[in-house]
């Protein structure tokens, strides 16, 4: 089963490692017998399973619903899991809440923001619920942003955005997410924190990648993103399988050929 020790051990030797999203029993066993490495339960279940315009309308109970889908069904991968919009903007809310979905079967609890995030992530870290820390475009705030749009590109923000990682992590945090920020920045970022960073849309040179499934495996509605990648179609996926999609996912970031450098902002 892989652990956080074991991505711990990756980012020391260099191994890249895999996530994807996922929110139910049968892709979770596909994922398991493709051996991808964790699994996010990600609050992008509000548009591609319940068909919102975003993740704000998500709940904590459908989280926790689910996780427990997932981790019935996969007993291979570590499985992160979101908690959603204003689900932890009181201390005493986020710990109940990240109660609930560890309870529903999360290793890992992910939250959106910054060096604000410090002290409710030293809080967890020692009621034991490791957190993984999301930075630079962070969907709950894509109305504080103004829209979808890459982050971290004037000296002011990435500076602003490296000294939060460090705050972070110094405070406890397990891993990171960093989303849509330009390559350069995601591996100043990877190389100056000791835990494992997971990038999308960040370039190459993080310790690991995550993609939403329903993008990997092309089913994507008007603009495709462009950190993103047809797995299903691609020539190597000789049988055109879901299970092959997730298999060369894995083996693409493994051998690191994905991504490339048409995946990622400068």
């Amino acid at each position: 089963m892989t652990t956080l020790s074991t991505l711990k051990k990756f980012k020391k030797d260099g191994t890249k490692f895999t996530c994807l999203t996922c929110y139910d029993a049968m892709f979770a066993r596909m994922m398991e017998k493709a051996e991808i490495d964790t699994i996010l339960i990600g609050d992008s279940l509000g548009m591609v399973v319940q068909g919102h315009e975003s993740t704000l309308p998500v709940t904590v109970n459908d989280m926790a619903y689910h996780t427990a889908n997932i981790a019935r069904s996969n007993k291979q991968a570590l499985i992160l899991a979101d908690l959603p919009f204003m689900s932890y903007a009181l201390e005493a809310e986020a710990i109940a809440n990240s109660r609930q979905l560890m309870q529903a079967g999360a290793h890992v609890i992910k939250i959106e923001g910054g060096r604000e995030l410090s002290r409710l992530v030293a809080t967890l870290a020692q009621a034991g619920t490791p957190t993984c820390v999301h930075l630079g475009l962070t969907p709950q705030s894509v109305n504080v942003f103004g829209g979808y749009k890459i982050q971290g590109r004037s000296d002011e923000a990435a500076d602003k955005l490296l000294a939060d990682a460090k705050a972070v992590v110094e405070a406890g945090a397990a891993l990171l997410v960093l989303e849509c920020v330009p390559a350069e920045l995601a591996k100043t970022v990877t190389e100056a924190v000791a835990v494992p960073v997971i990038g999308i849309g960040a370039g190459a040179d993080t310790d690991g990648q995550v993609l939403v499934m329903h993008d990997m495996l092309g089913m994507v509605h008007g603009r495709a993103p462009r950190f993103i990648h047809d797995f299903l179609t691609d020539e190597r996926n000789t049988e055109r399988s879901i299970e092959g999609a997730f298999a060369l996912y894995q083996q693409s970031v493994r051998e690191g050929s994905f991504p490339q450098a048409q995946h990622q902002f400068d």
